[in-house]
Formats: C-alpha cells, sequence, structure tokens
C-alpha cells in the first residue's frame, strides 16, 4: 500500500483510508459482525488509517471491538469531536471516544465541523492540551475553509484538514488545497464516491431505505439524481472499463493524482467493498484521460 505523509513533519499514513460512517448505520443497517470484518479487512490490505468520530453513530463501538487482537497497534487511528467545540465538550468528548473505541489514547483528533459558537482560540488549546497529555498525538480538523484554518493556526498547529472531496465536488481545489500543500497541512478526503453517486451501483429509480440518510437528500431524487447517475455511467463507460477499472476504483484513483491529497476516506460496508478499493492504489491516469474526466463533468 502506498503511503503519504500527513502534514509538515507528520507521520506516513496509507493513501487510502476507511471512513467509518457507513459501518454505524448513517447508509442503512450494518450487521455488528460484518462491520468488525470489514475493519478488519481494511486493515489486513494495508489501510492504516481508520476514521470516526463521536457523531458517527454506533462506529466507534464497533471500531473498538475491531481493533482488539492486536489490530489496534497496525493501525493509525482517527476521531472527532462532533458538537461540542467548548473545553468541557472536547474533554468530555474524547473521554467518551477513548472508552468507546477501548483504548487509551488516538492517533489524531479532530474537531468535526466549525461553529462559531465556541470561539476558536479555547476550541484549539483544549486540543493542544490533549496532545500535550498524550491523549492523541495528533490534531486536525475538518470542513474548514481557509479562513477558519488561518484563526485556528493562531493558537495551535494542526496537521490535518478533512475536506470533501469527489468528482462531482470540487470546491476545495481553488483555495484550499494550494493552501493546505503551502503550508503543510495534510488533508484526508471524505465523501470521494460522493455517497453513492460514483458507484455505478444505483439507477433513477432506485428508492433509498428510511433509515439511509440519501433518502432525505435532494441529490438522490428525481432529475438531479438521473443526472447525475448519467455523468457518472459515462465515466464508467468511457474511462474506467477502457482501463479495466471499476467506477469506484477511477473516482479513487482520479483524487490521489493531486499531490496535496495525503489519503483517501473511503466507506465500506463488506470486506468486498475493501478489496474493490484497494485496486485503486498503483496506477495513474493519462493527460488525455484526465482531459476526458473533465469534459464529462462538465457537459
Amino acid at each position: 500500500m502506498e503511503q503519504r505523509q500527513l502534514g509538515k513533519g507528520g507521520p506516513m499514513v496509507s493513501v487510502l483510508g476507511f471512513g467509518a460512517w457507513p459501518i454505524g448505520g448513517g447508509m442503512g443497517a450494518v450487521d455488528e459482525a460484518t462491520a468488525i470484518a470489514t475493519v478488519r479487512a481494511a486493515i489486513d490490505h494495508g489501510i492504516t488509517l481508520i476514521d470516526t468520530a463521536q457523531a458517527y453513530r454506533t462506529s466507534e463501538a464497533i471500531i473498538g471491538k475491531a481493533l482488539k487482537d492486536g489490530y489496534r497497534a497496525r493501525c493509525f487511528l482517527a476521531t472527532k469531536v462532533s458538537r461540542d467545540y467548548s473545553r468541557e465538550g472536547i474533554r468530555a468528548a474524547i473521554e467518551n471516544s477513548l472508552r468507546a473505541l477501548q483504548v487509551e489514547n488516538v492517533d489524531l483528533y479532530q474537531i468535526h465541523g466549525w461553529n462559531p459558537q465556541y470561539p476558536i482560540e479555547e476550541s484549539m488549546e483544549t486540543m493542544e492540551q490533549l496532545r500535550q497529555e498524550g491523549k492523541t498525538r495528533f490534531i486536525g480538523v475538518s470542513n474548514f475553509n481557509v479562513e477558519q484554518m488561518q484563526q485556528a493556526l493562531k493558537t495551535a498547529w494542526f496537521h490535518s484538514l478533512q475536506p470533501r472531496y469527489n468528482m462531482f465536488d470540487r470546491q476545495i481545489e481553488a483555495e484550499i488545497l494550494p493552501f493546505c500543500a503551502q503550508t503543510g497541512i495534510g488533508v484526508l478526503s471524505h465523501s470521494p464516491l460522493a455517497k453513492g453517486l460514483l458507484t455505478g451501483r444505483y439507477t433513477p429509480d432506485h428508492k433509498f431505505p428510511e433509515d439511509d440518510e440519501r433518502s432525505r437528500n435532494p441529490r438522490f431524487q428525481g432529475e438531479a439524481f438521473a443526472n447525475y447517475l448519467a455523468k457518472a455511467e459515462r465515466l464508467k463507460k468511457e474511462i474506467a472499463e477502457p482501463r479495466g477499472l471499476s467506477l469506484v476504483q477511477l473516482a479513487i484513483g482520479w483524487q490521489l493524482r493531486h499531490p496535496a491529497i495525503t489519503c483517501v476516506l473511503v466507506g465500506a460496508k463488506n470486506p468486498q467493498q475493501v478489496q474493490e478499493h484497494i485496486g485503486a492504489v498503483g496506477w495513474t491516469l493519462t493527460a488525455e484521460e484526465l482531459r476526458r474526466i473533465e469534459e464529462i463533468l462538465h457537459e
């Protein structure tokens, strides 16, 4: 498994990471035994970075069970404080996460999002204190823009940003990726498959169950859903299949073309999906393929 350095002076991590939102049930129920087997399959395949969060339903507890029998020592474990970014909220959250994960510390602790209700100076000071206390080895932020990162950096250095990034969500390319590259902040991109739009597994008439967040997402309804799937089908037929790749592998590998991306966080619900994700590493897109992808995405 290829590895890249997480931020200036940071550790080496696998270029594929395991995103734990799906195994927590946020995109439909997942049997616990299957979820545990999926986490272990990822680590067995060389995916060292496991990412979860306070808000990812039952995922922390599932990962805690999965990391027994020596698996904890083989992974780079990341989680996030998700709602209350006050000093007390952050400290309570990490203690709850450590209990759920059944560990004494994590490798990366992140602020899940920007909330002006909580002064960023206090939040970052608390995060840095947790690092100094050994609760986490590194700290990071998630879903921050450049201005917000600049404010956070005035209080404490952080090694990573976790933003949304995929072929349909490219807002970070203009300012955020250049800033991170220049500043030395690693990028852990989430939602690389656009929550399923870039899997090739759905038709426009597909109905998601009520326990799946996509059942309430406008992107997965009506004409918008059909338009996204049409572009995805062209990417599959015109780019992925001629290379012997699946659309999933193309969507992940397309992200790894960018040197500012440290690790692509991909969710999986079963070991078979993990196996497919591994095929996204070890090849590069040609200039002509990249040009055709741009044409398809902008038509």
